[in-house]
């Protein structure tokens, strides 16, 4: 049974950040991972031409007949482009490398802002019963994360612990409010979770200091360490809540989607 009872259609959330590096498809998958342990139906959306969320759940390159530039570029239905993965309750649409040349292609397509958007709340999608679609946005703000922007409802960000990590969220805020203004004004922040958090590190607890100083409650509570098993996972084609249950990376995915369930679960009367 969905935990979303109230909903009229899934939770698009984009996972954003234009850096590279900062932990963004680690946390698409894992999120996605630990939203379908809570009961939840979620449809992971690969929109990186690198591929890494669609080889990170096990679907290999030379398996990716249809593709999210499908869905893009060539308006191909979603019973094509969505594939079950080897966790149960949890789709992918996977990507390849031919999504790098979709700014291009797309550019001319006076529509180009509304792809995804369109393409994700068509009513065939009701028929899948998703709660949240997590999108796996490129480490960049080119056409493709403008168009899971246009399509979401809101932005969640990775954002590392690391010296100068603030100073590299003001252009994608910039982004964000710009979309708003313009295509998508619905769309918020659904918050900024920190990433490889080393708690024994004084700058990790700077930068989370800063974080929580500069950005109040948009910080999520919890931390996403620094793990190992997080590094191995993709290695192995599956969520770390898989490759290793009890890990902390593990039980830190689990409390950030316990963390955003609690904002759109019924309240009891």
């Amino acid at each position: 049974m969905s935990r979303l009872l109230n909903q009229s259609g899934p939770r698009i959330i984009a996972v954003a950040n234009q850096k590279g590096g900062v932990g963004k498809t680690t946390t698409a998958i894992n999120m996605s991972a630990a939203l379908v342990e809570e009961g939840c139906r979620v449809l992971l959306i690969d929109l990186d031409p690198q591929g890494n969320a669609s080889t990170g759940m096990g679907v290999e390159a030379d398996d990716r007949e249809f593709t999210v530039y499908d869905l893009l570029a060539e308006d191909s239905p979603l019973e094509k482009v969505i594939r079950a993965t080897g966790v149960t309750g949890l789709d992918i649409i996977p990507a390849t490398v031919d999504l790098s040349s979709a700014d291009i292609e797309l550019y001319q397509n006076e529509n180009r802002l509304f792809l995804l958007q369109r393409a994700l709340r068509q009513p065939e999608m009701a028929g899948y019963g998703y709660d949240f679609i997590v999108i796996d946005c490129p480490p960049s703000l080119n056409l493709l994360t403008v168009n899971a922007m246009v399509a979401a409802h809101s932005v969640l960000v990775p954002l590392q612990s690391e010296f100068y990590a603030l100073e590299g969220l003001s252009q994608l805020m910039l982004s964000i409010r710009e979309v708003r203004s313009s295509a998508n004004p619905d769309l918020r922040i659904e918050g900024i979770v920190l990433t490889m958090y080393d708690s024994r590190n004084n700058l990790s607890q700077q930068v989370e200091q800063d974080a929580r100083d500069n950005l109040g409650d948009m910080v999520f509570r919890t931390l996403i360490p620094r793990n190992v098993r997080l590094s191995e996972a993709p290695s192995f084609a599956m969520p770390v809540l898989e490759y290793d249950t009890t890990s902390r990376g593990a039980e830190a995915y689990r409390a950030l989607a316990q963390e955003i369930l609690k904002k759109y679960e019924p309240v009891a009367a």
